[in-house]
């Protein structure tokens, strides 16, 4: 007889948790309406099961894999042109182990500015947009969104959450507080496009054959993360109806187009992807040397009491139920939930870096797809900064909602994450 699978029961565990713990600190729990709640759950099982168990759709996926191989060999010529041996052109002495010569900074990040670039063209050519209105029209019929916050929340799915909000720049101010929630919580819940990308090509050959079609997983990740970010946005501030009165429908929503011709789009967006390409380097410098100094000062205090401290094992410990609950088993989820403090107090890039970084036997292949899922997101301290201050440029005027909101975004978008976790590991 079958043992019975206890993973299972954790993650049905799991998404009854993250509800509880939304609801608790809901502003008006007798609003919540609790058939969308348990839609939007719905949503994500039917979104995790299209994308990873139908054989056309896992076909699409593979191709846009495909994609990134290609775009990224296209990027290491652009990179090799510049950089030389150091972006991935031939070395001028023998190598002997290739791993070594990989640089994140000359070969793998530079790739942020030409996806970049590429959806800047996209987003000008009309493609981009036209996905955003069949995706939207989608969650319209599936669970009656509506307005320009509905549609930043799809927006998302392509953009970083400043650059997504700026799309709809004209009706921000006059959205609703839920408004103003989801679109700060589908910000936090995702990741841009871009980074999408950067993100498949760093962990497909570094975890694998076996862990092939990564950027298949990230973009259902994404997709997954919309009525994810509706179910907690509307759990936390409840509002009768998911749009503000005053809005449209969002397939009626015009969306500005920011680029005037194709050259005005390659050259911005070149730009903006080199601005993105800068903060990535320097924040990551300035973290990495933090954690180090951190984890130098805590092995010396624990020296003094002979215990062994660090950052990773204190968050570890205390993320490490919400890693069970996502269906890692318990052995493992100090691990887990070590990657999730380091994504929730540093940044996903960072934790992503450790995951790749884990021996084989420190996570199974299921727990390290969950994980994928669970730390493919904006939703740490930095981002909560960066969102309030992209945001108040747009709307002065309401400053202090974004700042109340900003805690209530942050902690929707950690559990919008876990959720979808929990359900790819329920599904898989």
């Amino acid at each position: 007889m079958p043992m019975f699978d206890t993973s299972a029961l954790q993650g049905i565990t799991g998404l009854f948790v993250f509800v509880a713990i939304a609801a608790t600190l809901s502003q008006n729990r007798s609003q919540i309406n609790w058939r969308l709640v348990f839609s939007a759950i719905a949503m994500q099982f039917v979104i995790c099961v299209a994308f990873t168990k139908l054989g056309f759709l896992q076909q699409a996926l593979a191709a846009l894999n495909d994609g990134v191989q290609a775009l990224s060999r296209a990027s290491t010529q652009g990179t090799s042109f510049v950089f030389g041996y150091l972006g991935g052109g031939v070395a001028p002495f023998e190598v002997k182990d290739p791993h070594l010569m990989v640089t994140l900074g000359f070969q793998i990040l530079p790739l942020i500015i030409v996806i970049s670039a590429l959806s800047a063209l996209l987003w000008y050519w009309q493609v981009l947009p036209l996905l955003v209105k069949v995706i939207s029209g989608f969650f319209e019929r599936t669970l009656n969104t509506r307005g320009p916050a509905a549609l930043v929340a799809v927006i998302n799915i392509f953009l970083g959450q400043v650059e997504s909000a700026l799309m709809v720049k004209p009706y921000l101010a006059k959205m609703s507080k839920h408004d103003l929630l989801l679109v700060m919580t589908a910000g936090m819940a995702m990741i841009a496009g871009s980074m999408m990308v950067v993100y498949a090509a760093m962990l497909g050959p570094a975890l694998g054959d076996d862990m092939g079609g990564i950027l298949g997983h990230l973009i259902t990740k994404s997709i997954m993360s919309v009525p994810a970010s509706i179910l907690f946005a509307h759990l936390l501030i409840p509002e009768k109806r998911l749009a503000h009165p005053d809005s449209e429908a969002s397939a009626k929503t015009p969306v500005q187009r920011p680029y005037k011709s194709v050259m005005d789009a390659i050259t911005r967006g070149t730009s903006e992807g080199l601005s993105i390409y800068l903060s990535v380097v320097a924040i990551l410098i300035v973290l990495s040397a933090l954690v180090a100094l951190g984890n130098d000062s805590l092995a010396w205090v624990g020296l003094q009491f002979g215990y062994s401290l660090s950052i990773q094992g204190i968050v570890g410990h205390l993320f490490a139920p919400m890693a069970w609950l996502m269906g890692l088993p318990w052995d493992q989820a100090t691990t887990g939930g070590a990657l999730l403090g380091v994504k929730t107090v540093l940044n996903e890039f960072l934790a992503y870096l450790d995951l790749i970084k884990l021996p084989a036997s420190a996570l199974s292949h299921h727990s390290r797809l969950i994980m994928i899922y669970a730390l493919c997101g904006f939703a740490n301290l930095g981002s909560i900064g960066i969102q309030i201050s992209g945001l108040s440029a747009m709307i002065p005027e309401r400053r202090d909602e974004l700042n109340a909101l900003a805690w209530p975004s942050f902690i929707a978008a950690i559990l919008a994450s876990c959720m979808t976790g929990a359900i790819v590991g329920l599904v898989t």
